[in-house]
């Protein structure tokens, strides 16, 4: 950034000036943020302790949840210290970190939800091969594969940006440190950042939904090939929460680029952005738990072992 162009810290517009809605946004968010982080770090913890679960499907929903985590946690609490203390500014430092560390998260996990319904493609269409073909190794590959693709990724269009000047306004309309906000109010020439952003959006989406697509292309398949019913369900019910947060993420992307008017641009963007930022995480740990058996009896077998732990 120029100094003598630009601010020393942004002022953001959050979501409302109107206190009690405020106070409900507030009490909203604290809720969905503790659920957040509590079942997607149980999730972790039954991953980690119980045997059955060790798995290249468990090991990655364990880092799926440990993602969640982090990109929930790296907005919400700055968020909710701005609502209670009502100061909105954030200074450029803590605002690149912030716009660093949510699209490298966001960005992950896309390529983290294209694994996962590879994963579950070799457990249904070569079931044979499963334990060789998603050996431990295999999966810490992928998993690093996802974080490495991510920053390169973010980083080219990130480095271009922080040579931007801000010279008339410094009040970002957005209650995080969001790129298309940070652009709209510099005086630089962002053409060719907007571009970049455009290219590694799309290319992200494209790239992830197409392995998610023909993933469950041959799952469909060879579903509907099982002699019968019996064994169509189980198969069905194996995909059935991975297919419900794949739809919820990508569905809520797509809002973000089918927009009704240019008018209600921010309005959209500022919605989507709470739900994949709050609700999302928080729906997330209930859908894989309430549809799995597995890991309804890890969690039983938890709580049972610390009920019957000695007592001094």
């Amino acid at each position: 950034m120029k100094n003598h162009t630009s601010p020393i810290s942004f002022i953001l517009l959050g979501l409302t000036d109107d206190p009690q809605l405020q106070i409900l946004i507030f009490i909203f968010l604290l809720i969905t943020y503790m659920l957040s982080v509590t079942g997607n770090l149980s999730i972790i913890i039954l991953t980690l302790v119980d045997s059955h679960l060790k798995t290249a499907m468990y090991f990655f929903l364990q880092n799926f949840s440990f993602l969640e985590i982090s990109f929930t946690s790296a907005c919400i609490p700055r968020f909710l210290y701005s609502l209670s203390i009502g100061d909105r500014t954030i200074t450029y430092d803590a605002c690149v970190c912030q716009l660093f560390f949510t699209d490298v998260f966001a960005v992950t996990e896309f390529f983290l939800l294209a694994t996962m319904s590879f994963d579950r493609y070799v457990a249904i269409c070569k079931p044979l091969h499963y334990m060789t073909i998603m050996s431990y190794r295999v999966c810490k590959r992928l998993v690093f594969c996802c974080w490495m693709t991510s920053l390169l990724i973010i980083l080219p269009p990130l480095s271009l940006g922080l040579d931007l000047g801000f010279c008339a306004s410094n009040a970002i309309d957005h209650f995080l440190c969001d790129a298309n906000p940070m652009l709209k109010i510099s005086c630089s020439d962002t053409w060719l950042i907007e571009q970049m952003v455009i290219v590694c959006a799309v290319m992200t989406f494209l790239m992830t939904l197409l392995c998610v697509v023909l993933s469950y292309m041959y799952i469909i398949r060879t579903i509907l090939r099982l002699p019968s019913a019996q064994q169509r369900t189980r198969a069905f019910s194996t995909c059935s929460s991975h297919m419900i947060v794949v739809s919820i993420t990508y569905g809520s992307c797509i809002f973000v680029y089918i927009k009704p008017s240019a008018k209600d641009e921010m309005a959209i963007n500022k919605g989507v952005s709470i739900l994949s930022t709050s609700i999302s995480p928080m729906l997330n740990p209930f859908i894989y738990t309430l549809r799995n058996k597995q890991v309804k009896r890890a969690f039983n077998n938890l709580v049972k072992r610390f009920i019957l732990l000695p007592k001094n």
